[in-house]
């Protein structure tokens, strides 16, 4: 079999790698994931700082196009290979897309990844767990997700009725979240629940998962 044009450099377990993989799944693209060791400090060896000048992983490769950032790396293989998934049928569409990926970025994505690091990641990152910081963010989550459970409570999926980046760039972080012992948060609401489990049965999503163990303190250690 031919080496694959795109290439994915990084880690699988980062909820941020494993975004920028689920992109390529849902779209059917054949892709090399070239495995990095975070704790060996191979994003900042000279190499990897010449594709990320931030040495922050993941960073694709497609041909000649070099690019980070997961969320500029999904986009980019949606526009390229699925366009549908970014709203492309409207303006109003692809409008939607856009303001539930922005809401997933700057509302949801911070005070889960606050609590997902210090319920499942503290030991992998040598941090002991700080259950204020914990507490601070399940209230901010709790707020947000009542805003999530109106919204999902007038149309099958974030952007409206259509499956969008908006949903699925949710999936990685709420992979880990939901293996927390605040996923009650997303239970008691119905809409939201049901949402989360359409997410997760996408054969994408569970393929991804694979790399994304959440079974065991530091589990993701086993993935370098």
């Amino acid at each position: 079999m031919a080496t694959p044009a795109v290439k994915v450099y990084g880690w699988a377990f980062s909820p941020f790698v494993s975004r920028a993989l689920l992109a390529l799944e849902e779209a059917g693209v054949h892709y090399e994931l070239v495995p990095m060791s975070r704790q060996a400090g191979d994003h900042r060896l000279p190499e990897h700082l010449a594709r990320n000048p931030f040495g922050k992983v993941p960073v694709l490769e497609d041909g000649d196009l070099t690019i980070f950032e997961s969320r500029a790396i999904a986009r980019h293989v949606l526009r390229k290979h699925k366009p549908e998934l970014l709203g492309t049928g409207s303006l109003e569409q692809a409008a939607m897309v856009d303001v539930w990926l922005e809401v997933e970025a700057h509302q949801l994505h911070p005070a889960a990844i606050a609590i997902v690091v210090y319920c499942i990641f503290a030991s992998y990152l040598g941090r002991e767990r700080n259950q204020a910081v914990v507490d601070e963010n399940v209230e901010k989550l709790k707020k947000v997700l009542e805003v999530y459970e109106a919204r999902l409570s007038q149309s099958k999926y974030l952007a409206g009725d259509f499956l969008s980046l908006a949903d699925l760039s949710h999936f990685t972080i709420m992979h880990y979240f939901m293996a927390t012992e605040y996923a009650t948060l997303v239970e008691a609401l119905p809409h939201v629940n049901a949402w989360w489990e359409g997410l997760a049965a996408r054969p994408a999503a569970k393929k991804v998962a694979e790399f994304m163990p959440v079974d065991a303190p530091g589990s993701p250690k086993k993935q370098e």
